[in-house]
């Protein structure tokens, strides 16, 4: 099937300069509000309904049109990992991400859209923090936070990165490739982030909640009037008082096939130190270490891979 598929973009340019903004939707193929959201704004671009003032806008309804069409998560594998040019492609995923990433170097501003499987409460993954540090060195966060703001949604997530990179070097104490395994966390935002840009996703509600398509809808809208792109009245930010922010700082791997969680955890649950996760194959019991909230739980991980993270409340958003 992939080698009768191929990769589309659409592109409009207002009548004066402004930022460069790509919008993607169906980074992952059964995640298609972005792609319903996306399909509608550029009917409305078509119609005039919509006017794109200035800058420019690039729109990919579908980024991963095999998982797309399989109504898979992935094709081939997972594209938001190890996202990177590649000299010489092994998979569909990566001959993608030839297309996907120059087209990405040409922009300032990405809005990834997704969604997610349990029934939970939408929210935005956000940046670093202003750093020159070797992981990922960043300059924009006052931008990209105060963007953040005006997407619709009050949940906001950072510590990606360093979380995963913290497990990776974990994993590899004797010296492994740890390199090219951080470099596996690289997804459609880290990198347009290290081309010198900003960058969010927003993950917009469970996969098949009807309001998932407008809330990424609102999004795309609320995001061109921020930046001054359309002629529409920028949405006020999130008040303060009704933020939540939280910060990953650990991972967890499942270590043996037998590894359990003692019960059905949901994302952003909240635990408290000394609780019990689960249990290891030798029924020793693994516990939250601090008080905080566990994020995104999986069952069904290898072992060897993330089985779980623990996020803290972040009061400096």
């Amino acid at each position: 099937m992939s080698s009768r598929l191929h990769f589309k973009s659409v592109h409009y340019e207002g009548q004066t300069g402004g930022p460069r903004v790509i919008i993607l939707g169906a980074v992952h193929g059964n995640e298609t509000c972005g792609t319903k959201a996306i399909l509608r704004v550029m009917a409305q671009l078509d119609s005039g309904a919509l006017c794109l003032a200035a800058g420019s806008l690039t729109l990919v309804p579908v980024a991963n049109p095999l998982a797309y069409a399989l109504g898979k998560r992935d094709g081939e594998r997972n594209l938001n990992r190890s996202l990177f040019p590649k000299d010489h492609p092994l998979n569909f995923e990566d001959r993608i991400a030839n297309w996907l990433c120059p087209l990405l170097a040409q922009h300032e501003v990405l809005l990834d859209l997704h969604s997610f499987a349990a029934s939970s409460e939408a929210f935005v993954m956000v940046g670093p923090r202003d750093n020159r540090g070797p992981l990922e060195p960043f300059a924009r966060e006052a931008q990209e936070r105060a963007w953040a703001r005006r997407l619709g949604v009050r949940r906001f997530v950072d510590g990606w990165l360093p979380t995963h990179a913290e497990g990776v070097q974990r994993r590899t104490p004797s010296g492994g490739d740890s390199a090219a395994m951080i470099d596996y966390g690289m997804g459609t935002t880290e990198y347009l982030r290290s081309r010198g840009g900003y960058a969010l996703t927003l993950e917009c509600g469970q996969h098949d909640a009807p309001g998932a398509p407008e809330l990424a809808y609102g999004a795309i809208v609320n995001t061109l009037a921020f930046l001054g792109m359309i002629a529409a009245a920028a949405a006020a930010p999130v008040a303060a008082a009704d933020m939540e922010a939280i910060s990953m700082v650990a991972v967890h791997d499942k270590m043996g096939a037998h590894d359990v969680f003692s019960r059905n955890w949901v994302s952003f649950e909240r635990v408290q130190k000394g609780d019990e996760i689960g249990k290891r194959a030798d029924g020793s019991p693994v516990r939250a270490e601090f008080d905080g909230r566990i994020l995104f739980p999986d069952p069904m991980a290898a072992p060897g891979h993330e089985w779980y993270y623990l996020a803290k409340t972040n009061p400096s958003f």
